[in-house]
């Protein structure tokens, strides 16, 4: 573990017990499913279409409000939704919208059949309020592990290729932090390896929120599926609050994302397009789409981009319509 940390401490510049300050806390935030050919398409070697050097996936999240809040769409419908209502022909589903359902066999299958019978590919599972992965106690480490064991299995039996997870800690060190991360998401991707499953790190708060530290993991575990989910957004360091929750209060101190972006696509199984407010020509206006983009080309990316619209400026529906037609506009300008 000592020569470990020596290689962490090397590739981030990180000195031990380096007190950083940003805090912690948990997110509120078999047979093969959708079309059959794509389900591992997560690398640069995926197919383009539309002259896009990306193929487009719409992340679940996006309608949180519809399923969570207003109750106006169930999960079951939400490949067809995708399909029908948004032309998407892929889809990255989110655990808490069916939380008791990971180890259903029979409404897996449902899943499935709905995504397959409109031609929709499942590429993933956000998984969420199962423990943090970078927690440097032995107990809820390994309690964490085991809690994602399920949703692996799940994913396997959807036909998707990864299953997002959250490196969070409990521990203000950044390296003990590291090395307990490494340690957790390597012993998950060597259970997951034999089904094809990647565990994908977003940043999401927390130290996962520095592209420098994720990809210090990344590098410190050195397995090959187990990578990153580069988020557009997500990269808020501290925030103005004490309970640690890295989802309260104003953002006091944030990541460059373009750096951080940079940092975490060497790795990268998939990228989330983050969006939440639009200028009058279509614009995000927090996140330069053109020169984001540009960061994910020349990494040599080619696989899916997921639309993941949290704004409140704009309805869900428009929001997704706003951010699709900005990823096709400025893709095709990338060429």
């Amino acid at each position: 573990m000592k020569q470990n940390r020596r290689k962490f401490i090397k590739h981030t510049g990180l000195a031990t017990g380096a007190g950083l300050l940003w805090l912690y806390g948990c997110s509120q935030n078999g047979t093969p499913g959708g079309v059959t050919g794509e389900q591992k398409d997560s690398t640069a070697t995926a197919a383009t279409s539309g002259g896009l050097f990306f193929k487009i996936s719409l992340a679940q999240w996006s309608l949180h409000r519809t399923i969570m809040e207003k109750k106006e769409l169930d999960n079951l419908d939400f490949a067809a939704t995708a399909r029908n209502k948004y032309g998407i022909d892929a889809v990255e589903y989110v655990s808490q919208f069916f939380a008791t359902k990971a180890k259903n066999q029979a409404y897996l299958a449902e899943m499935n059949k709905r995504a397959a019978g409109n031609g929709v590919t499942n590429v993933l599972i956000m998984i969420d309020n199962e423990g943090g992965m970078a927690e440097t106690d032995d107990k809820l480490r390994h309690q964490a592990i085991e809690n994602h064991y399920k949703w692996v299995d799940a994913a396997h039996f959807l036909g998707c290729h990864s299953i997002r997870v959250n490196a969070f800690s409990s521990n203000p060190d950044p390296v003990a932090a590291a090395s307990a991360a490494a340690d957790g998401l390597g012993k998950l991707a060597s259970y997951a390896q034999p089904a094809g499953i990647n565990i994908i790190v977003e940043n999401h708060g927390g130290f996962s929120s520095n592209g420098q530290w994720l990809s210090g993991v990344m590098e410190l575990a050195g397995m090959d599926n187990l990578g990153t989910l580069p988020d557009f957004g997500n990269f808020c360091l501290r925030r103005d609050n004490k309970t640690g929750n890295p989802w309260e209060g104003e953002c006091i101190e944030e990541y460059d994302r373009y750096k951080g972006v940079a940092e975490m696509m060497p790795y990268a199984k998939g990228v989330s397009a983050k969006s939440h407010d639009f200028d009058e020509n279509g614009n995000c206006i927090e996140t330069d789409y053109a020169r984001m983009l540009k960061v994910v080309k020349d990494a040599g990316y080619a696989g899916r981009i997921g639309i993941e619209y949290e704004g409140d400026k704009v309805s869900e529906d428009e929001g997704i319509r706003l951010t699709k037609a900005l990823l096709e506009r400025v893709g095709a300008e990338l060429g």
